[in-house]
């Protein structure tokens, strides 16, 4: 059974630089490159009107890539506790934006991201960079490396995540419908029920 093509926005949550990137794609086939950016707020303001800035972004992104599913850096403690409190606050902005629209969101840890994309849980920013450029087939690597994280992050949920979310789902759905298939499922779903675009 081929699954179809799951679009997942990845997000590197940070206050100062909020990394956004969305991919589309199914395991063991190439990816496509949907859009990749940063969210910025500035140092000095408010924290209230930071993850007001970071929620707005993030909404922007939700309306125009119109993803199946959304991959958000799992938080994990550091020696820094005001960039890890940070972090979180931006994480769960990401969550809340998510789940309001009735997305999955799944959180992935930076050593199971940089093994998806590298093969190594203990690669550096530079490695993953690299290969997230290798696999999108880009002239370029993304800057800055929050941009580069988000993209590994939605490459990491289409290759780990996408195809065991979509198999629990179909199944789930056969066995409320009598006559619904799992196959049947996939081929008449499409992507998330909303039609294919491009948003480049």
């Amino acid at each position: 059974m081929r699954l179809p093509e799951l679009r997942v926005m990845g997000v590197d949550p940070g206050l100062t630089r909020c990394g956004l990137g969305a991919v589309e794609g199914r395991p063991g086939a190439p990816l496509s490159l949907i859009k990749v950016g940063v969210v910025r707020t500035p140092a000095d303001d408010e924290i209230g009107a930071r993850l007001v800035a970071i929620e707005a972004g993030i909404e922007r992104w939700l309306d125009e890539i119109r993803p199946d599913a959304v991959a958000v850096e799992r938080v994990f403690a550091q020696h820094n506790l005001r960039t890890v409190m940070g972090t979180a606050q931006a994480s769960a902005v990401a969550i809340l934006c998510a789940s309001r629209r009735g997305l999955p969101v799944a959180l992935h840890t930076p050593s199971e991201v940089k093994a998806a994309i590298t093969g190594s849980g203990t690669a550096d920013k530079q490695q993953v960079g690299t290969m997230v450029t290798r696999l999108l087939r880009l002239d370029a690597m993304p800057k800055p490396a929050d941009a580069a994280d988000a993209l590994a992050l939605a490459i990491c949920h289409v290759w780990r995540g996408g195809a065991q979310s979509r198999l629990a789902e179909a199944a789930a759905r056969a066995a409320s419908g009598p006559g619904t298939t799992p196959a049947a499922y996939f081929r008449g779903r499409g992507r998330a029920g909303h039609p294919r675009g491009t948003a480049k």
